[in-house]
């Protein structure tokens, strides 16, 4: 059983890791105990996204006294006449008007409720077998800072198209995908779930600032918000999410960020289960490495069929898919927050009757390099 003061210590030893404060030592030995210790680990994922959300919480606090102030200074002079507003006429004014503030609060307040059950109960540990592979890709940081400083010169000497450069340390790539045009998307929980801060990037090599909205570990699904003024949101998505189940031997192919531009692998459903016949995955047979971890898995009408996460490290062409209903799954957890309830996943893939280069080249926009530090 935890006491009060181990709860304390060990509260504050992640508010110190996660915000970077301690030695390098003791980092060394708090990574050291996350990775033995389950509850630990599980506290610093959850505890992250608290903090996220408290950043953005203050946020619309600040914007909600503004709006206070403003409606007061009109008041005074006479520009409006706020006591036409009164009871019951007043509390709808009120709440549509700080509904999403609202809203946030709700959010905050779960999360809370879930750091203190960590606190307070022990995680049974969840073993990984050797044979399995997760594709996430772990960044040397000395060439990571070569290539920044690279791509800062280039940026630097050329005066056309400039991009902006998200200068922070990288030391997990994957891949995700959008799954609305507003900027939500989907990859695989463990590619953000150690990460403080995180960006994506596309095709082009624009980066956008992101962050966590919903992380399923058990699933290993998450779903992550670009939240970027930069960002700008597409009309429409050309593929849809597939709910039903998908066929062996069906043709498909991936999308992912292996290197340091977009891939195409291309294959078939081997089996409709994962490894050891886990039922959360399917196993397909296409080339992966890692960096492909959260990207789409697309059957030729352009659907897609599940989200690429590992592989089987004795057996070639093993490779496993998170089954894309569990994305469905995902999204209606997070439209039990009131500021994604309208959240809808796209049913109409407009692709289906092109040839792979032509599906190709409307999706790679939609697909991101996803970054974590």
């Amino acid at each position: 059983m935890i006491n009060d003061n181990n709860e304390i210590m060990i509260l504050d030893a992640v508010e110190r890791y996660i915000r970077g404060e301690m030695t390098p030592d003791e980092r060394l030995y708090f990574e050291n105990l996350r990775k033995t210790n389950p509850a630990i680990d599980q506290l610093v994922v959850e505890h992250t996204l608290f903090l996220q959300q408290m950043n953005r919480f203050g946020q619309w606090q600040d914007f909600k006294s503004t709006l206070h102030d403003v409606h007061t200074d009109l008041a005074e002079h006479g520009k409006i006449n706020s006591d036409k507003l009164s009871g019951k006429a007043k509390v709808v004014y009120l709440w549509n008007k700080y509904k999403r503030v609202t809203a946030i609060a709700a959010s905050i307040a779960g999360i809370t409720a879930i750091t203190i059950s960590t606190l307070v109960n022990s995680l049974a540990p969840h073993s990984k077998d050797p044979k399995v592979q997760e594709l996430v890709q772990v960044v040397n940081v000395l060439t990571q800072n070569q290539k920044a400083l690279d791509e800062k010169i280039d940026i630097v000497g050329s005066n056309n198209n400039k991009k902006s450069v998200i200068d922070m340390p990288v030391r997990f790539n994957g891949t995700g995908f959008l799954i609305n045009q507003k900027g939500l998307m989907i990859t695989n929980a463990h590619v953000v779930k150690n990460s403080r801060n995180i960006y994506v990037q596309n095709n082009r090599g624009d980066q956008f600032r992101a962050i966590v909205l919903k992380l399923d570990i058990p699933r290993d699904v998450a779903i992550i918000k670009i939240d970027d003024e930069h960002f700008k949101a597409f009309s429409s998505l050309p593929y849809s999410i597939r709910k039903s189940s998908t066929d062996i031997a069906e043709p498909i192919f991936t999308l992912g960020y292996p290197r340091d531009e977009i891939v195409y692998g291309e294959g078939y459903l081997s089996a409709k289960t994962g490894y050891n016949g886990d039922t959360l995955s399917c196993q397909i047979a296409v080339p992966a490495n890692p960096g492909n971890s959260g990207g789409p898995v697309f059957n030729h009408n352009g659907e897609v069929i599940g989200i690429l996460s590992a592989k089987e490290t004795q057996t070639d062409g093993a490779v496993f898919a998170i089954q894309s209903k569990y994305i469905f799954k995902a999204v209606e957890d997070l439209r039990k927050n009131q500021l994604y309830e309208n959240v809808k996943l796209s049913s109409k893939s407009t692709i289906g009757g092109m040839n792979k280069v032509d599906q190709v080249k409307k999706i790679q926009d939609y697909v991101f390099m996803v970054k974590g530090d």
